[in-house]
Order: structure tokens, then sequence, then C-alpha cells
């Protein structure tokens, strides 16, 4: 053996972390989650209504792309007719996480805009499973000043 992960290694890894993640959302926030209103490879759409389902249907499309050997990336939103909130996700291969360059496993950003979110949320998944914590929570909050702040916290299993 040459010490270097396998391909079946990265993608044990990649499917133990989803499902973690996936887990850990579904446990975490039990009266609400996103439907999944479409499917055709490489894309997955979610409907949404607030920003930690937003994370939600983030998470669960990692899972979605893991067979593909590939990440999401939010390709489109939208509003449907009745008001609902739309993510398209596209899977991309060799996604990195472009913001993120520290050992830290707890991260605090303020976002704007549910597309800031969504790239915060795939950097820190990236970051956590670079450190070998690959499991990740997030904590939400609207601050008094009407700005919003996302935590998100890598743990190990």
């Amino acid at each position: 053996m040459n010490g270097r992960p396998t391909q079946f290694t990265k993608a044990f890894i990649m499917t133990a972390a989803a499902i973690s993640a996936v887990m850990m959302t579904s446990c975490a926030s039990p009266r609400t989650s996103p439907k999944q209103v479409a499917t055709s490879n490489p894309t997955v759409t979610y409907q949404y209504r607030n920003d930690d389902e937003l994370i939600q249907a983030s998470q669960r499309a990692i899972t979605f792309c893991e067979p593909h050997q590939s990440l999401p990336q939010a390709k489109s939103y939208s509003t449907d007719s009745e008001g609902r909130k739309i993510v398209v996700f596209e899977c991309i291969q060799n996604l990195q996480a472009s913001r993120i360059d520290t050992s830290d496993t707890t991260l605090r950003y303020n976002y704007r805009t549910d597309q800031q979110l969504l790239e915060l949320s795939r950097d820190a998944q990236v970051h956590c499973l670079k450190i070998g914590q690959p499991e990740m929570t997030s904590n939400i909050v609207v601050n008094a000043d009407g700005s919003r702040s996302v935590t998100f916290q890598c743990n190990r299993r």
C-alpha cells in the first residue's frame, strides 16, 4: 500500500458524511422538512420554506450527488406561482471549498441571501470532511438588527 486513500475509501467517507448529515438534520427539526419536487441526473430540485429547510435541502443534495462522485452546487433559485421557494442543485465534480482555510471545527458567518447560505453550507461540509470530522450541524439566528447568522459545527461520529 502506498498510504494514500483509495477511491473506495473516499467514496465511503463521503457516503458516511452525507448520511450522517441527513440523519442529524432530520433529528434536529422534526416539524418541517424540504420537499423534493423533481430529480434528473445530475440535478435535483427542492421546495423549501425557510433557511433551516434550505440547509436540509443542501445536505440531502449531498446524498443525491454522492453516487455521481460529486457535490451539489445551487444552479438556480425561484419562486413558484403559489409563492413557494424552489432551489435546483447540480452535481459538480471536483468542487472545492473556496472560503475556508482553517482547522477550526466551529465556523460562524453572516449572510444575506439563500445563495450565500448554500455556498457557506457547502464549503463548511467540505471543510469538515477535510479535517476528518464529517458530521456537521448548523444553527441559524436572526439577529436583533434583522441580519442573519449561521454557525456550522464539525463533529466526529
